[in-house]
């Protein structure tokens, strides 16, 4: 074993047994660091020369299917892990800097998706989004910053709808980020013209029950998107936005009408995930949720704040509530 391969796999176990969701290569002028992100923060990992560097990145390059010789233009590529019983899809994106290139490395694990009762700090939650996947047509976003755990909760979501149902399932992804049995995934690729409005398109003409959009990322997929949910379609979807009426903004912004979003969105979930101790005393994340449906949806799409009615929970109450049933510290006030 060669060893760039050596650096490679000790590197990964670490990270993997720190439960890193990312690892980042940082070159400066005399030295590169490596930090990984694990439950949300960026944490220093060690030191290497640069000449060290160049050699795991070309090696990372290689075995990714990434031109070695390009240092100009980003890059991404891919490479399976294997870990005993354990298996891993490791995504690679390059970045050009000043004289040198930055790598960041995202891990997924393969393995089965966690069970949707696994997610949540609190299980009226948990109840109310079962509730919602009752729809047989409509779309429902869910919403947050990446790594608070959006598209871990629509796997979840379908890996619990096809439990005990049989739904012509088709998601859209980029990358296709875990692989799941009984559903078609589609792997976008912008490149060779399969974007997600062509995908989007080419699905709908396979009788999908249940459409999976991984993300809507503009004007164009957002109106596609909710066109496939008013023509008897449930589209489950991610979006990046702050919190549950912000959510609202952006779809405004991205050009859907008010009486669009009245007939179609179904509920919107806003996720943010809360350091937890579990019984062991581990470092562990749950996740609670801004919710929106029914009276309370209805009326921030008129514009009015849910923040300011009772019946409705926001992060802060949601934190304050985790605080006071003793399942988190204070350092959850920070979090904003």
């Amino acid at each position: 074993m060669n060893p760039a391969t050596t650096f490679s796999n000790n590197l990964l176990l670490s990270a993997i047994q720190a439960t890193a969701t990312d690892i980042h290569f940082c070159p400066f002028s005399k030295k590169t660091d490596i930090y990984f992100r694990i439950h949300g923060k960026r944490v220093f990992h060690r030191s290497i020369t640069n000449r060290e560097f160049e050699t795991i990145l070309a090696y990372y390059k290689f075995t990714s299917g990434m031109d070695i010789g390009e240092i100009k233009r980003p890059q991404n590529g891919s490479i399976h892990f294997q870990l005993q019983a354990l298996s891993y899809s490791l995504r690679l994106s390059t970045l050009p800097v000043h004289t040198s290139e930055s790598l960041a490395i995202r891990i997924l694990p393969q393995q089965e998706a966690p069970q949707i009762e696994q997610l949540f700090l609190f299980p009226y939650q948990l109840n109310k989004i079962k509730s919602w996947i009752s729809h047989r047509a409509g779309i429902i976003l869910l919403t947050g910053p990446t790594g608070s755990g959006k598209t871990t909760t629509l796997y979840a979501l379908l890996q619990s709808l096809l439990h005990d149902n049989s739904y012509q399932t088709i998601t859209l992804e980029d990358p296709i980020e875990k692989e799941m049995s009984n559903i078609l995934q589609v792997q976008v690729n912008e490149k060779a013209g399969i974007t997600y409005n062509a995908g989007l398109k080419a699905a709908l003409r396979h009788d999908p029950d249940i459409i999976m959009v991984g993300e809507i990322r503009d004007r164009e997929t957002a109106h596609f998107a909710f066109h496939a949910s008013y023509t008897g379609h449930l589209v489950l979807s991610t979006l990046h936005a702050k919190n549950a009426f912000g959510t609202i903004h952006r779809l405004l912004e991205m050009g859907i009408k008010q009486t669009d979003l009245e007939q179609s969105l179904i509920a919107v979930a806003s996720l943010q995930l809360l350091p937890i101790e579990t019984n062991e005393h581990l470092p562990s994340r749950a996740a609670v949720l801004e919710l929106l449906d029914s009276k309370v949806l209805q009326q921030a799409i008129a514009g009015m704040d849910p923040s300011d009615q009772q019946q409705f929970n926001s992060f802060e109450r949601l934190r304050r509530k985790a605080y006071a049933y003793g399942f988190t510290g204070q350092e959850i006030f920070n979090l904003d």
